[in-house]
């Protein structure tokens, strides 16, 4: 078996994971992990599958010819090693400071023609004089005013447009990789010592478990309290029963006692879970739970003694409501 990180890049969001996943199903790989973040360019879509070798061509055409996607890549996926999704925006490199323009220098203003110097006053003649000499009026002389310096022209300094602030980037949120852990078989004896009163009043329990064991394991052990709870159910209530096929079990045992813990519709061999609480929008995937419960419950009901659950998509990350394909 190989595993393969399938990497897309949609307009749309919604029904995304699903119309996906089911077509990651029909070329015969189970659905490992998900995750969907927005994107300037679009949805990011991050799936972690898991199949036979033979069988990647053909899942790489179908994807390939999948109208969900403006593009898709396909990669070995490492465990442990964090692959950056191919069609994230990158951040802009920073442009340099535009230079600084430098102010304008006051024009010099002209200094004004002096003011002409007043003519000088004759000497004061004596009347005797005035008298032996004729009486000759002197001439009139029009003094023109001198004209008004014209002022100066005013210059008009334009300043260079500046240029538009880039368009804010919002940055991609990574994809990161949780190493798994084992379950705390501790927390899970913890949670389920009570199982006997408190069932099928369990949901707090469950809460409380996925918050308080470490970020690994979480879906292990919420995949060992599911197994154990769906064991103890059939134990106590379909242990006489006989040996049924994989639909009639689904039907008659798996659905009916999922309805007791969340709202459940069966389509053939698919539980679609509906507002599960270990499944918040924007949280983490409650659904290892529900695989490790049908697991517990349907394992020593159906004929061919086997049982593979893997889900499709999960509320937590962007699905209307987590669907789990069951096969025997």
């Amino acid at each position: 078996m190989i595993e393969l990180e399938i990497q897309g890049l949609s307009g749309n969001r919604e029904g995304l994971l699903m119309d996906v996943g089911r077509l990651v199903v029909l070329n015969g790989f189970t659905l490992q992990r998900q995750r969907l973040v927005q994107d300037p360019h679009g949805i990011l879509l991050t799936m972690v599958v898991r199949g036979p070798p033979r069988k990647k061509r053909g899942l790489e055409d179908a994807l390939d010819g999948c109208e969900r996607f403006i593009s898709v890549k396909v990669f070995p996926f490492v465990e442990g090693q964090v692959l950056p999704h191919f069609a994230a925006s990158r951040r802009p490199t920073a442009s340099p400071a535009p230079a600084a323009v430098p102010a304008p220098t006051p024009p010099v203003p002209t200094p004004a023609p002096a003011a002409p110097l007043p003519a000088p006053v004759p000497a004061a003649v004596s009347p005797v004089a005035l008298a032996d000499k004729p009486v000759v009026a002197a001439p009139v002389v029009e003094v023109m005013p001198e004209p008004e310096p014209e002022p100066e022209p005013e210059f008009e300094f334009i300043l260079p447009t500046p240029a538009p602030a880039p368009a804010p980037v919002v940055e991609a949120e990574p994809f990161v990789e949780i190493v798994p852990l084992e379950p705390d078989e501790q927390a899970v004896a913890k949670l389920l010592s009570g199982l006997e009163g408190d069932y099928p009043r369990i949901m707090p329990g469950l809460l409380a478990l996925q918050d308080s064991v470490a970020e690994g394991a979480r879906e292990s052990s919420l995949a060992l309290a599911g197994r154990q709870t769906g064991a103890w159910v059939f134990q106590r209530e379909h242990a006489q029963d006989g040996p049924l096929d994989l639909r009639d079990a689904i039907e008659r045992i798996g659905a009916p006692a999922l309805r007791a813990l969340v709202e459940v519709e069966q389509q053939g061999t698919q539980v679609h879970i509906r507002d599960s609480p270990l499944c918040a929008e924007g949280g983490h995937s409650g659904c290892s739970y529900f695989s490790g419960f049908l697991e517990g419950l349907l394992g020593p009901a159906v004929s061919s003694g086997e049982l593979s659950i893997f889900p499709v998509c999960c509320r937590s990350y962007g699905a209307d409501e987590c669907v789990l394909a069951i096969s025997d």
